[in-house]
């Protein structure tokens, strides 16, 4: 049995299906591969299908949803949760296991942005220190956590935003501490170039002070969403 079950939530990716499927291929040999999707309308699900790769339709729409249905199917003892736009480093199992190996229940990827932008080097810099200070870590960044303290605080919160928050806060709260791995997971700046690097980055800022404030998350969903 693999020991690492990794869960990647999907959502109408047609124009995200060759970075899935070298996902699957690169990571299918070492690890169960769960792709959940949460009710895709394109054809995300018939081109995965069509290349033998198995896709599992989530009970309930919505990022955390998908994740918690996934984590609770999964044969592994180590949960890796991968965004359908991340690109990978290489050999990160090894690097997974290594922080496990140290004690650590819980850890995340450093971040880097597929961009040559200052602002944005600087944002995963920031990204990288804030879980090193404060425990926090993005979803961004390929959270893993061992399946029994996964199932200890709960999963994450069945919330439409914040959820990698929530789960961050949980483990913190739980007496542990995020371990970090020395490879980078790139993520897309598609979003910032979309609303504006400097626009975006305050954006963020901003909802992240009013879900620490315990403002209502689906109020903070509606203006991420609509761009602040």
């Amino acid at each position: 049995m693999r020991d690492i079950s990794v869960i990647v939530p999907i959502y109408n990716e047609s124009s995200n299906i060759d970075k899935l499927r070298s996902l699957n291929a690169f990571l299918g040999c070492d690890c169960e591969m769960l792709f959940v999707d949460g009710g895709s309308s394109d054809d995300t699900v018939a081109l995965l299908e069509n290349e033998g790769i198995m896709v599992i339709k989530a009970p309930e729409k919505g990022r955390a949803n998908q994740m918690n249905y996934g984590a609770s199917i999964a044969s592994g003892d180590i949960l890796w949760f991968v965004h359908s736009d991340s690109i990978i480093p290489a050999d990160p199992v090894s690097m997974i296991r290594r922080v496990l190996a140290k004690g650590s229940k819980i850890g995340c990827f450093r971040l880097r942005f597929d961009s040559k932008s200052l602002l944005m080097h600087l944002t995963a810099w920031l990204s990288n220190l804030r879980v090193k200070t404060r425990g926090i870590a993005f979803g961004d960044q390929g959270i893993f956590i061992k399946k029994d303290l996964f199932t200890e605080i709960g999963g994450y919160a069945p919330i439409p935003l914040m959820e990698d928050y929530r789960l961050s806060l949980d483990v913190k709260q739980a007496g542990y501490k995020i371990g970090i791995a020395r490879g980078k997971i790139i993520t897309s700046e598609r979003r910032y170039l979309k609303g504006g690097r400097w626009k975006t980055i305050r954006m963020m800022w901003s909802l992240q002070k009013q879900f620490r404030r315990g403002n209502d998350i689906e109020e903070i969903a509606r203006r991420y969403e609509a761009g602040g």
